[in-house]
């Protein structure tokens, strides 16, 4: 039984808002976060990334290849509840639906000195298992320390200087080598096979390992990294087959999910779910980490959130192909016990 002894939702939360077209603080997130991802829900608009460790107004996009870009009228500030962002019509339209997603890291953090590639900042929580680093990259194959003290099981890189595609590890990839393997978040793109993403060597729990492509060690290049350690009752990454049934499997977690993020390792979307849109099962409702499309519901792609785990609804090839292989990140809103000896419940 997954019983932990903090709360998730000081590390996690999903932050439901509206628009203002002006100066607007966001409160309510439960913590000061490190990482914000921010998406308009009722129509079209960029997912617009940011973080503690590159610093406000600096943005980059999962559903871009685009290179890091800075505006003064996107998230200006990280308060001690959540944040505060400017008039940016992609992040705070008059009267707009938005979601953003939190995490908790450890500040703008500092220099590590673990791997060949001294990070700029790395900033790390040994308790969430997150991590945030920036780095410079040097065009050969390379370590960089993420500081989790644990081996991750995601990375996500993104090359912040010029347009590249965003690099995705997953310890679910390549049938026992995940290391030789990668997925692109801004693209339906199936599962490649390159030495030049991570060196075909899998990470450990003092670094990760790069090899000379553009996309994760350009040369003078400058580069944005999210490393993920699986910690019991709060974060769960793995993957699934798929029945083609809207009977479809129940993926045990250990704990109630307030985020679930499955990309099929063939070709697909990455669909987002969370536990406050809507806040009931059948969950119905999704976003695409790698297009800027409105927020949409369909049965097809339906899923319930349970109080250890969740169950596929669907019937969509992207979710639930039957025979297909699919990989997912998920994290908690409640364990299923959590320190108070109180068990969480399905919606």
């Amino acid at each position: 039984m997954a019983y932990i002894s903090f709360q998730p939702n000081d590390y996690f939360s999903t932050k439901l808002y509206t628009g203002t077209g002006s100066s607007n603080a966001i409160t309510g997130v439960g913590f000061q976060p490190d990482w914000v991802w921010i998406k308009k829900r009722n129509a079209t608009g960029q997912h617009q990334l940011f973080d503690a460790v590159r610093g406000v107004t600096k943005r980059v996009y999962s559903d871009s290849s685009d290179p890091e870009s800075t505006s003064a009228t996107t998230l200006t500030a990280f308060g001690t509840d959540g944040f505060t962002v400017g008039s940016n019509s992609g992040i705070n339209g008059s009267s707009d639906t938005i979601v953003s997603w939190n995490w908790l890291a450890n500040g703008q953090g500092s220099s590590n000195t673990d791997g060949s590639i001294n990070t700029t900042y790395t900033s790390a929580n040994t308790t969430s298992g997150v991590s945030i680093s920036t780095y410079s990259g040097t065009g050969s194959a390379a370590t960089i320390g993420h500081g989790l003290g644990a081996v991750p099981q995601v990375m996500i890189v993104k090359n912040t200087y010029q347009a590249e595609s965003w690099i995705v590890y997953h310890q679910s990839l390549g049938g026992g080598t995940p290391q030789d393997k990668y997925l692109h978040l801004n693209t339906t793109d199936a599962e490649g096979d390159s030495a030049a993403m991570w060196n075909d060597t899998a990470p450990t729990s003092s670094v990760f390992s790069v090899g000379t492509s553009t996309s994760t060690n350009q040369a003078g290049g400058t580069f944005v990294a999210y490393c993920f350690a699986e910690k019991q009752g709060f974060s769960k990454f793995g993957s699934y087959t798929g029945n083609g049934n809207a009977d479809g499997a129940f993926i045990y977690t250990g704990f109630k999910p307030a985020f679930v993020l499955v990309k099929e390792t063939g070709t697909g979307n990455w669909i987002i779910k969370d536990n406050k849109r809507p806040i009931y099962n059948q969950n119905d409702t999704y976003l695409f980490a790698n297009t800027s499309d409105a927020e949409s519901s369909a049965s097809t792609l339906g899923m319930d959130l349970l109080s250890n785990g969740f169950k596929l609804r669907a019937t969509a090839g992207d979710m639930n192909g039957s025979g297909t292989e699919i990989i997912y990140m998920a994290f908690a809103e409640e364990p299923l016990v959590s320190s108070n000896g109180v068990p969480a419940v399905a919606k």
